[in-house]
């Protein structure tokens, strides 16, 4: 009898993984084997924060969202990312990321996009420039309360998967990004607690976020920092859809619910060159 090698038998087990749309990237964490998310709903995404939304330091501008994107595409779902900027190599390069913002600032700018697009998942990382910049930290999770509330009110199909901050590598910043992700579990609970579709991820897991050697720089992760980030999200997505929270979009214009669409379209419609990216 021929007994098949070890990587014989690893190949054949890898490959009803891959097909089953599990994220195989060499991070490791990647995601549950599930299929199409809530019944195959579209997700219409909103990527919102700061400059770590934005892309910032990943190698071809997209952070952690194509990494993401594609791991929910595989599952069967349409997806769209939305926002009101476009950055990345990506096709579906929507974002509402702004480089410098504090929570305060980037609640101003939701305050416009969340009923510009209506999203159905709105993913929230902010307060890592409160930090950095040692702004009212004793607030950090009251301002980031008003933002959720006004994303449901604008958005009431919504799910909002709140983010801790990622590490940060000057000690005095990571000492005040421990007393920011205190009060955002603390309300994360408050408002899970309260019946509110609101989803805690925690990217300052050392076992499953960024560590010192995946940034970029003090305050921004490597290309294998963002992928980290994308299964982070991508779990709590999961965990949503397994909570039975991820309602269809509601209707807005001409927003389709596939985002590569929704790119094709805007090259139809404007004459210039605009900021939409092959993949």
């Amino acid at each position: 009898m021929i007994i098949p090698s070890l990587k014989t038998l690893l190949m054949a087990l890898a490959t009803p993984l891959a097909n089953q749309g599990i994220t195989t990237d060499n991070v490791g964490n990647g995601g549950k084997t599930v299929a199409a998310l809530s019944n195959g709903v579209a997700l219409r995404i909103m990527p919102l924060g700061a400059s770590i939304t934005y892309g910032q330091a990943s190698t071809d501008g997209n952070g952690y969202r194509s990494s993401l994107r594609d791991a929910i595409a595989k599952l069967g779902n349409q997806v769209n990312m939305v926002g009101s900027r476009q950055h990345g190599s990506m096709k579906d390069n929507e974002v509402e990321g702004w480089p410098g913002y504090k929570i305060h600032e980037v609640h101003a700018k939701a305050r416009t996009a969340v009923p510009a697009y209506k999203p159905n998942v709105v993913l929230i990382n902010a307060g890592t420039n409160d930090a950095t910049g040692n702004v009212n930290l004793s607030t950090a999770g009251d301002k980031m309360g008003a933002m959720i509330d006004e994303v449901f009110a604008a958005s009431p199909r919504a799910v909002v998967i709140l983010s801790t901050l990622i590490i940060n590598t000057v000690p005095a910043t990571e000492a005040r990004v421990a007393i920011i992700n205190d009060q955002f579990r603390g309300l994360a609970k408050r408002m899970r607690d309260a019946g509110k579709r609101v989803i805690l991820v925690d990217m300052h897991d050392a076992s499953k976020g960024p560590i010192p050697s995946d940034m970029f720089d003090t305050t921004h992760p490597t290309d294998v920092g963002y992928r980290k980030m994308a299964n982070i999200w991508y779990q709590g997505i999961v965990e949503a859809s397994s909570l039975k929270w991820i309602q269809a979009p509601e209707p807005v214009g001409s927003v389709p619910d596939s985002g590569v669409a929704m790119a094709t379209e805007v090259k139809k419609k404007v004459g210039k060159r605009v900021e939409v990216f092959e993949a």
